[in-house]
């Protein structure tokens, strides 16, 4: 299969302070999944790992809890704001194992290679993710293991119809498409690892589900995201803030579901590993 031609990709939802707290929601929200990726793939105690993209630290901050006092954990962000918010995060929870660089994991250099490189919507962001994946596997020791965690958006949807839920999806869909992001690109994750020289990976997929008021926190999410979101929208001409109504979206779309006796469906996270 030909993979994806290269194209520009922006973080369209910035790093704010807001942005990045959004950041540890979800972190806290898709934690059992990617911890459950990591224990499957064989992030195990006494490992050096990578972290590529580390945001606000949530996925560093997990590694760093299963390789344990032997083990070590880099986490690497473009943005400055990034590093400094893993940092402080990393410090509240007295995790000592764990350090933060500011940069392009793919670009840096190492004075030695990793037992494991991993990342979390990270590479739906590179301009060409099979260049990526294939310099961050240059990084990681023959016999190493490289586990990344992607979306697939398409998952994403209410049952029965919320219509503001649906709308509100579609709005996020289109700003990261339109700013050049991947939303299907957990299921691109096998083509992308072999086109970048690895053997097939093995894969997972999970998703949250929740009606009623625990469905909350996922919306909140969605709300957050589209107010990350909301520069791009405007400018893309996509919807505006009037329109979108941030500070009461998210009550409002439990409203909705709530009242349909429904559930809401997070987007699919796919994960997938191999070994160098």
């Amino acid at each position: 299969m030909k993979h994806a031609e290269p194209r520009n990709s922006t973080y369209a939802p910035g790093h704010s302070e807001r942005e990045l707290e959004r950041l540890s929601l979800q972190g806290q929200l898709f934690e059992p999944f990617t911890r459950q990726l990591f224990r499957q793939a064989g992030i195990a105690a006494g490992m050096r790992v990578l972290d590529v993209g580390c945001g606000s630290g949530d996925v560093s901050l997990l590694a760093a809890e299963l390789v344990g006092r032997t083990g070590e954990v880099i986490g690497v962000d473009r943005a400055a704001a990034a590093v400094d918010r893993a940092s402080q995060c990393a410090q509240a929870r007295g995790a000592h194992n764990i350090r933060f660089l500011e940069g392009d994991p793919a670009e840096l250099e190492f004075d030695r290679p990793f037992d494991a490189v991993v990342g979390r919507l990270v590479l739906m962001y590179y301009p060409d993710p099979v260049a990526a994946l294939r310099k961050l596997t240059t990084r990681v020791r023959s016999g190493g293991l490289i586990a990344f965690q992607e979306i697939d958006i398409a998952n994403c949807r209410s049952m029965p119809g919320a219509p503001l839920f649906d709308r509100s999806v579609e709005l996020i869909r289109r700003s990261l498409g339109a700013t050049g992001a991947r939303i299907d690109q957990g299921l691109m994750l096998y083509p992308v690892f072999m086109a970048a020289g690895l053997p097939g990976p093995a894969m997972r997929m999970d998703a949250a589900i929740a009606g009623g008021p625990p469905s909350a926190p996922f919306l909140e999410l969605v709300a957050e995201l589209i107010q990350s979101l909301l520069p791009a929208m405007e400018q893309l001409g996509i919807a505006t803030a009037a329109e979108v109504d941030v500070p009461s979206l998210a009550s409002r779309m439990q409203d909705e579901v709530v009242a349909s006796k429904g559930v809401v469906i997070s987007p699919a996270l796919v994960g997938a590993w191999a070994t160098r």
